[in-house]
């Protein structure tokens, strides 16, 4: 099928099932899917900026189905979602900006991808290690004293998450905010809106809802426990990836097409995936994050070399 926007040939099957399999990762992690998502259009030929703008167009839709779910489920905190958009939506335009700039110099393709690469295996390699580690301490914990293992994290977290979190909330820089839904009695607004930027920058530039990022960093730098953070970052990814959207399309970077044929897979996979996180703890949700973004990472890197 020829998409005249963007000017290449892909199968509408394939983008279906990308989309399908996409949905699924969002409803179960919480995240966009653009570590799946946009190396799978890449590899197919679609110009990088093209990738970016594309991906945060089909995400749009498919969050707002995830969502939905996980806010019957109660597992939404709205105001740390509300919070986070203001610094997201910041974020979003400013990699939005770098990609207008790379495409204009010709180096959009290289330069996003591999810092694609190097983000995806960063997180990759931070996941799967504490994730590890809070295996084995609730392990030891369940040796010890049964029944006694439910943490910070939320269903079956234990402490690795929760040292974390909690020597970041030692320091206290005003204004100080309660999320009692999250259970956070208080945190700095510096902090929440911090990490919101960053997820914005990594989405306007990279595309998707840069979930990859924010969900992990939601739980461990904030101490959200995993079934809310999930929830609330694809809460929060409505917001910000629809303005993304609005932000690329005009400066040319979306093929409408393309996201409406992917969504149609997504939607279905969303529904999907949040029930499954009704079936495992915080921690496996976690652990079996952990190796997916090096899939991405690898076709990325793939691709690169083919057309090298």
């Amino acid at each position: 099928m020829d998409f005249p926007i963007s000017g290449v040939h892909i199968n509408p099957l394939y983008l279906a099932g990308v989309g399908f399999l996409v949905g699924i990762l969002g409803g179960f992690f919480g995240v966009g899917g653009s570590f799946i998502a946009g190396p799978a259009l890449f590899a197919v030929g679609l110009p990088m900026n093209f990738v970016v703008g594309t991906d945060l167009a089909h995400i749009v839709g498919k969050s707002v189905v995830a969502a939905k779910k996980h806010r019957a489920l109660g597992n939404v905190d709205f105001k740390l979602g509300l919070l986070m958009a203001a610094g997201t939506i910041a974020g979003v335009e400013v990699g939005a900006q770098v990609v207008q700039y790379l495409k204009r110099a010709a180096k959009a393709d290289v330069v996003i991808a591999l810092t694609f690469i190097a983000m995806l295996g960063a997180m990759s390699a931070f996941m799967g290690w504490e994730s590890w580690q809070s295996l084995q301490m609730s392990r030891g914990r369940r040796k010890k004293s049964a029944g006694s293992e439910r943490g910070a994290g939320g269903k079956g977290d234990v402490s690795a998450i929760a040292h974390v979190a909690k020597a970041i909330h030692a320091f206290h820089l005003p204004p100080m905010i309660q999320l009692p839904a999250s259970g956070i009695a208080q945190v700095s607004l510096w902090l929440v809106l911090g990490v919101a930027f960053t997820g914005g920058l990594l989405s306007g530039f990279l595309g998707g809802g840069a979930g990859y990022f924010r969900m992990p960093a939601l739980v461990y730098l904030l101490g959200v426990p995993t079934h809310l953070a999930v929830g609330t970052d694809l809460f929060e990814v409505v917001i910000s990836a629809g303005y993304g959207t609005i932000s690329h399309a005009l400066k040319g970077n979306v093929d409408i097409l393309i996201a409406l044929v992917m969504h149609t897979g997504a939607a279905l996979g969303a529904h999907l995936g949040v029930s499954l996180t009704e079936k495992f703890h915080g921690v496996g949700i976690r652990l079996a994050f952990a190796p997916l973004p090096l899939f991405g990472a690898a076709l990325i890197a793939y691709t690169l070399l083919a057309r090298h």
